[in-house]
């Protein structure tokens, strides 16, 4: 099999050259288009919402908050994950959408389930969103903070 690819390559070297030729084009008409970043950021579209509640377990922060958030939150388009997480006095959730979501309009739409389910939820609880981040800038503000710190305690 192999000597027969050979031959014919052989026999037919100006159209293994056309081909590789092409290849070669392709290949640099990719390299062109292709995006260079110093960090790239290579993290999913995320949405957290986090809300507050003093005083209550996590099985009741689930029970009241967490459970009616998450239901309010089904079916927005472009989601692909949630996730949430209960502490003592704090409800968090993160939602996941898909690569093409733009990260400010998958923030209004979770603001605008937000705002409907607000007077449903017990008096006193308000969910907020979290900032615009993702897990590179995290990183980069934590160094950033960590260096600054030493910095103020060696002149």
């Amino acid at each position: 099999m192999l000597a027969l690819i050979v031959r014919a390559s052989i026999k037919y070297r100006l159209v293994v050259i056309v081909i590789a030729l092409i290849l070669v084009g392709f290949g640099i008409h990719a390299a062109q288009q292709l995006s260079v970043d110093a960090f790239p950021d290579v993290t999913n579209v995320q949405v957290q919402v986090a809300t507050e509640v003093m005083g209550r377990s996590p099985e009741e922060i689930e029970r009241l908050v967490t459970v009616p958030l998450e239901i309010s939150m089904t079916g927005l388009p472009g989601l692909v994950e949630m996730r949430s997480l209960n502490k003592v006095g704090l409800s968090i959730i993160t939602l996941v959408f898909t690569d093409e979501t733009d990260v400010f309009f998958a923030r209004q739409l979770v603001m605008e389930r937000l705002l409907k389910l607000t007077s449903m939820l017990p008096s006193g609880i308000t969910p907020v969103l979290g900032q615009v981040s993702t897990g590179l800038g995290r990183y980069i503000n934590t160094l950033l903070n960590i260096q600054m710190t030493e910095s103020a305690h060696f002149p």
